[in-house]
């Protein structure tokens, strides 16, 4: 008989705490150990019907990324959105979806490992009895939880969390930590988490290039006209810069910044054009008013693209803000710096030897 693999969920204790980063950086990992691994979502929170055949996008990239075959990928059994949970509080959903788990991911599964991406945080799923506890008891999983760092009161999360998983508390990786802050967080958090018996698989390093976002993605989400350059909407974008000073303030403050969007008025054009001699990867303009033909032109050589927004100034750095804060990672380069990150900082030997799986073991 076949062994039954293991199981293990990746949770969070907020939101865009980097839960698909860790999965990534780690199934990479996993695979080059020579482990067999399946990946799943059983809550999906990201649906494309585009193709004509609706998609989870997080779990179509990952299982593209990790090289998946079919049968390692395990389904989606519900899009967690406004429609879904209308019809389970009118009481029209009565799916037992704690049985479709057992029936889909415990009887079906295979591999040495299933590796699931949990809820967006420890209390997302309960209306249908699929919190990331409840999925680890009904799995009988480890769970790893990744949590942003934000200050030493990142703590109080992750206490709480051990409080409430307890054993089923494998590890957790501490993300997106300041340069500045490594060495406190390294020599004050982890040993006191170690002391709660709470392991640190990994403590990360915050990283430009993934906390971008594409000049694409900003597009979709002003929903912009883009005046120049629809080719280069790939560029990647690590700040933001308002353009709202005199010229020779903007200059200055435009050094001092690399890899940014700027947002100016359309009439700003002395700042659109110091911009445009900055590190820029997009101009965004306010006001619908169109910049000068000379502006164009400069934009078109220097493959910077330009967008047009009918929002006010402050709409504008709004919606960008809020598109920083929920960035994707559906770009190759941020694919490898994320393998990169993970294979500098995360201790795999640790976790396998918590879930009980040796490389050897399962390569024999």
């Amino acid at each position: 008989m076949p062994k039954s693999p293991k199981y293990l969920l990746i949770g969070s204790t907020e939101t865009y705490s980097g839960k698909s980063a860790t999965v990534l950086g780690l199934s990479h990992q996993l695979q080059q150990k020579g482990l067999d691994i399946t990946y799943g979502k059983p809550l999906g929170t990201c649906f494309n019907s585009s193709s004509g055949t609706v998609v989870e996008e997080d779990v179509q990239f990952i299982a593209l990324s990790l090289n998946l075959p079919e049968n390692r990928i395990a389904p989606t059994m519900l899009a967690l959105d406004e429609p879904n949970v209308q019809k389970r509080l009118r009481g029209e959903d009565k799916t037992d979806y704690q049985q479709s788990l057992i029936q889909q991911y415990l009887h079906k599964s295979q591999g040495d490992l299933v590796l699931l991406e949990g809820p967006g945080d420890l209390s997302e799923g309960n209306l249908f009895d699929l919190s990331l506890l409840q999925m680890a008891e009904v799995l009988d999983a480890g769970v790893l939880l990744v949590a942003r760092y934000k200050s030493l009161l990142s703590v109080e999360a992750l206490l709480a969390a051990k409080g409430r998983m307890g054993d089923r508390l494998l590890g957790v990786v501490i993300n997106d930590i300041p340069v500045t802050q490594l060495e406190t967080v390294d020599t004050l958090l982890r040993p006191f988490l170690e002391q709660q018996g709470i392991p640190v698989l990994a403590m990360l390093p915050n990283n430009a290039l993934l906390r971008s976002v594409s000049v694409g993605e900003l597009v979709k989400q002003l929903k912009a006209d883009v005046l120049c350059r629809n080719d280069r909407l790939d560029l990647l974008v690590e700040s933001l810069a308002i353009g709202a000073m005199n010229v020779n303030s903007a200059v200055k403050y435009f050094r001092k910044r690399r890899n940014m969007a700027v947002v100016t008025g359309g009439d700003r054009v002395e700042i659109q054009q110091a911009a445009l001699e900055t590190s820029t990867q997009c101009l965004i303009l306010t006001g619908q008013l169109p910049p000068p033909p000379f502006i164009l032109n400069r934009a078109e050589e220097l493959e910077i693209p330009i967008l047009s927004v009918d929002l006010d100034t402050l709409t504008t750095v709004e919606i960008v803000d809020r598109t920083f804060g929920q960035v994707r990672l559906h770009e190759p380069i941020k694919v490898q710096c994320v393998r990169q990150l993970m294979s500098e900082h995360f201790d795999i030997d640790r976790l396998l030897s918590k879930l009980g799986l040796t490389p050897a073991a399962a390569l024999s």
